[in-house]
């Protein structure tokens, strides 16, 4: 029960496996729903605004360069037996390394590599390195929200990222390639914001900002730096 009410909570925590290629086991994170979750994704593979049944966080070498990121994420997701349509995630961070947090029955989850920190509104493309950089987050909002209030989610969750870099002293808004996930229930009484200070959106902005500030405080290394072969 969660603020008095009887609300669904059907996002399982993640569960961490891996895949075997090129003689290595990389990493992979998964989470399973036990019904059908409303949700909005920037996500590769899955993104835009559905019902999704699971969400995959994939480590890839910082060397990556499959200009086919969807179907690639699909066969991953074939390997794991994951039915149903899904949201897929590729970082260059080991997932091992998530973070999770939780605020008034709101959860979320960052995996953060902030090597390629960048201004969003940057007068010209910064130049890019080989470090380490992306920013997945999921979150799990234990209430129905509108559509509307799905993309303010989003948006919410964007700037309590944005937050929680400033306060690291990092010079940038994100990385060019981070991603975010909201789910929430398909069934119930339906929220109408998801703004910072909205019923749903201040305890997820929280949990978001801690999740970042945590992950964000922590030396992170490349995946493909962590095995030689």
């Amino acid at each position: 029960m969660i603020g008095g009410r009887n609300l669904p909570d059907v996002l399982r925590d993640p569960t961490l496996t891996s895949r075997a290629e090129n003689g290595r086991h990389i990493p992979l994170l998964v989470w399973r729903a036990d019904g059908p979750l409303r949700a909005v994704s920037s996500g590769p593979l899955g993104g835009g605004v559905g019902v999704r049944h699971w969400v995959l966080n994939a480590t890839v070498s910082m060397s990556y360069d499959r200009d086919d990121p969807a179907a690639h994420l699909t066969a991953l997701a074939a390997g794991l037996a994951l039915d149903g349509p899904g949201v897929g995630l590729l970082t260059g961070v080991d997932v091992a390394e998530v973070v999770a947090r939780a605020d008034t029955g709101v959860r979320a989850w960052a995996t953060v590599g902030l090597g390629t920190p960048v201004p969003a509104a940057a007068p010209e493309p910064a130049a890019l390195t080989q470090r380490v950089g992306t920013v997945n987050i999921v979150v799990y909002v234990p209430a129905r929200l509108a559509d509307s209030a799905l993309i303010n989610a989003v948006a919410t969750a964007t700037e309590a990222k944005t937050q929680a870099i400033a306060e690291l002293g990092l010079p940038g808004t994100g990385t060019p390639t981070d991603a975010v996930t909201v789910l929430c229930p398909v069934d119930g009484p339906e929220a109408a914001y998801g703004g910072p200070r909205s019923t749903w959106g201040a305890p997820l902005a929280r949990a978001v900002h801690a999740a970042v500030r945590a992950g964000g405080d922590r030396p992170v290394v490349p995946w493909s730096d962590r095995l030689t072969g």
